[in-house]
């Protein structure tokens, strides 16, 4: 088996994984670099060619760095297979149409999208998926070619207090979600410290977020009292209703909650709450009207997500403008270690982070190849 590093690797997005095995090629999510928009390194580093030689596209869950470029694959050569889960595929299209072009959205909407089982055959391998604990919809895949098995963290998080996690399998090799590098606050820590921050502003606050993932696990914190920008309720009602992705027994209180919230016209007066809003930087969607006017009124926002440089939300924490303080949705040190420790890998990478993160987390994971950045190829076998 080899790997072939097309993004992600020593950098924040485009995640993007290549598995070739017996002439068989397998591409692992497609995502676009949201600080990079307009340069050639917004998209993974895949050539037409190279496109057109991979048989088949599994994406892991519908956020912009792992399914933003797919209509842009299809667009430049790829006329494979691709598989989803139902609730990703329900999502993804407003993923690529927001972070690609129209005509890379309407290639999706039209391409032949197939169900990702959690145990199939795919050419000479055998996949397995489980739940990520990171968005509705969101798989790990543990792949395997009869001499080595992958496990492919996508994005993970093992100790979410919303969303479900599959414990993974032992493996040869693992792709960590290195997102976080070496931190090692946990959630509930974090969380709490934004929950004091929300309560100590009775004018109320904007909290931008992306549509699908962290918005659910912010509701899921400071609910009831939120408002609710366009098109947030929808992808609340759409990650709640697929209560199979979700902690066994949250469904019924997150409905009950979502049907007493308000919703949030941008430009109308402030409501004494916070504000949920599309997305998480500023980049697209009802947030980047919303962030304006917050600063126009000195309006408070908090961040708590990755925030790219050159965004909104980027140029608001430069002024003085906006907060930031981090919602893991991402794992820890400590989850990272237990995944470590469970699929005792000989061979470890990290995808999603910067190489100074990498040479951090090396420390505490000493088998972690902290300097495989995109680009490379690495031989398992």
């Amino acid at each position: 088996m080899q790997l072939v590093l097309y993004g992600g690797f020593g950098e924040k997005g485009r995640t993007s994984l290549g598995v070739r095995t017996r002439d068989f090629h397998l591409l692992l999510d497609a995502g676009v670099k949201t600080s990079a928009r307009g340069r050639a390194d917004y998209v993974p580093a895949i050539t037409p060619g190279e496109l057109a030689r991979i048989d088949a596209i599994a994406i892991t869950h519908a956020h912009e760095d792992h399914v933003g470029a797919l209509g842009w694959c299809l667009a430049h050569g790829f006329t494979g297979r691709i598989f989803m889960t139902a609730v990703t595929r329900a999502e993804c299209e407003v993923i690529v149409a927001a972070y690609g072009s129209a005509g890379e959205a309407r290639r999706v909407r039209e391409a032949r999208i197939e169900p990702l089982p959690d145990d199939f055959a795919l050419g000479p391998l055998r996949i397995v998926t489980g739940r990520s604990g990171h968005i509705g919809g969101g798989v790990w895949c543990a792949v395997d070619d009869g001499a080595v098995r992958l496990g492919y963290c996508g994005d993970v998080v093992t100790a979410s207090p919303v969303f479900a996690y599959d414990p993974l399998p032992a493996c040869d090799a693992l792709v960590l979600d290195a997102s976080y590098a070496d931190d090692a606050v946990p959630f509930a820590a974090r969380a709490a410290d934004i929950a004091s921050w929300v309560r100590a502003l009775p004018q109320g606050c904007v909290l931008p977020t992306p549509l699908f993932g962290r918005s659910l696990e912010l509701f899921a914190l400071l609910r009831p009292q939120v408002a609710l920008a366009p098109g947030m309720r929808d992808a609340l009602v759409a990650q709640i209703e697929a209560a199979a992705w979700l902690v066994d027994g949250l469904a019924e209180g997150l409905t009950r909650d979502l049907a007493g919230t308000m919703g949030y016209t941008p430009g109308a007066p402030w409501p004494p709450m916070p504000v949920l809003c599309h997305d998480g930087m500023g980049l697209t969607g009802p947030s980047r009207e919303i962030l304006a006017l917050a600063q126009q009124t000195r309006h408070p926002v908090l961040l708590t997500g990755h925030v790219p440089d050159g965004s909104p939300g980027d140029d608001l924490l430069a002024a003085g403008a906006a907060q930031w303080k981090r919602l893991p949705t991402h794992p820890t040190l400590g989850e990272n270690l237990a995944l470590v420790r469970a699929c005792a890998p000989r061979v470890v990478l990290g995808h999603s982070c910067a190489a100074d993160g990498l040479a951090r987390l090396h420390r505490h994971i000493p088998s972690l190849r902290q300097r495989a950045v995109t680009g490379d190829v690495l031989d398992l076998t």
